[in-house]
């Protein structure tokens, strides 16, 4: 019935059980750090408390498909996308919009994807609402950090804590999704997350590396400074946005090249230049690569940024 959500098996069992008996609770509270499935299991849960089939969810029922395409009119998110914080006003529009019975199903649901965010007075309006709710609501609360929220409105909540996958069951997905990934650079990211998939998945997202950050690798791997005042020249018409977003991905991969040299699995770029740098000289690299984000941060000119970062990456080969 949640196939779409890996592992999680005992909280699957459970779920399917309370459904399966139309017993579910008026409030669930999803637990885990980004990342971690909150997200779908949410949609999935959704759609079971709105399926028109025997098997909830069914995924393939009229209310499953809206739940899916995010169209169905009693599956409502509630969250002030524009604001760190979820004011007191989004849950008094909550609370009016609950007394109205559904459009088109037996429930409502209710969908607080920051619920960590909600301000004190937030909290306790919701909490007047599912201490009483009406019969035909549920809301599934998602919260990075569930202790933010007050003692009171943990305790009306069906706690469900999406816990790490096996490491066989995540580099299986992984390497499905990610084909071109080496091996190696999966069991990092799988490291690296916490066991959590949708974080593995960012990670490796993140770690796609920008044809400069090869030629990086190129120049750096070969001890060949020339390469490297080649790469930054070529650079110095980048905006200073477009060269921080590059120098933050170069700062990653020289730390993780480091941790390689400690005997961690960090993917292949990485082990590269952990085999032809010695610790001192990534050490260095990564001190000049982070000169170069501060120097942006305070707004130094792309063509000083590049020529400076050229400089001090060629001393730091130099003295390797």
């Amino acid at each position: 019935m949640f196939e779409q959500l890996l592992g999680n098996d005992a909280l699957k069992a459970r779920l399917t059980a309370s459904l399966s008996q139309n017993r579910p609770s008026h409030c669930y509270l999803l637990a885990g750090p980004t990342g971690s499935g909150k997200t779908t299991l949410a949609r999935l849960l959704a759609a079971a408390l709105v399926c028109e089939g025997a098997h909830p969810p069914c995924m393939t029922c009229r209310a499953c498909r809206k739940v899916l395409d995010g169209i169905h009119p009693d599956v409502i998110t509630v969250d002030s996308p524009d604001r760190k914080s979820v004011p007191v006003e989004r849950v008094r529009a909550l609370q009016a919009d609950a007394y109205i019975r559904p459009n088109e199903g037996r429930r409502k649901v209710y969908v607080l994807p920051r619920a960590q965010d909600l301000t004190e007075s937030a909290q306790n309006a919701l909490l007047k609402l599912i201490e009483e709710p009406p019969a035909y609501a549920v809301f599934l609360l998602l919260a990075d950090s569930p202790e933010k929220l007050l003692p009171t409105v943990q305790s009306r909540c069906q706690l469900l804590r999406l816990c790490p996958l096996p490491q066989a069951t995540a580099l299986s997905e992984l390497a499905r999704r990610y084909p071109q990934s080496d091996p190696g650079a999966l069991r990092a990211a799988y490291r690296r997350s916490g066991g959590y998939l949708g974080a593995a998945a960012a990670l490796l997202e993140a770690d796609a590396l920008a044809p400069e950050t090869c030629k990086l690798v190129e120049a750096l791997s070969g001890a060949n400074p020339m390469a490297l005042v080649t790469l930054l020249a070529s650079l110095e018409r980048r905006t200073r946005e477009e060269l921080k977003a590059l120098f933050l991905q170069w700062r990653e991969l020289l730390a993780r090249a480091l941790m390689a040299r400690s005997g961690l699995e960090e993917g292949a770029e990485a082990a590269r230049l952990a085999q032809r740098l010695s610790g001192p000289a990534l050490a260095r690299c990564l001190a000049a690569v982070e000169q170069a984000l501060d120097a942006a941060d305070a707004n130094a000119g792309t063509g000083h940024l590049c020529g400076a970062l050229a400089a001090r990456l060629s001393d730091a080969l130099w003295q390797s």
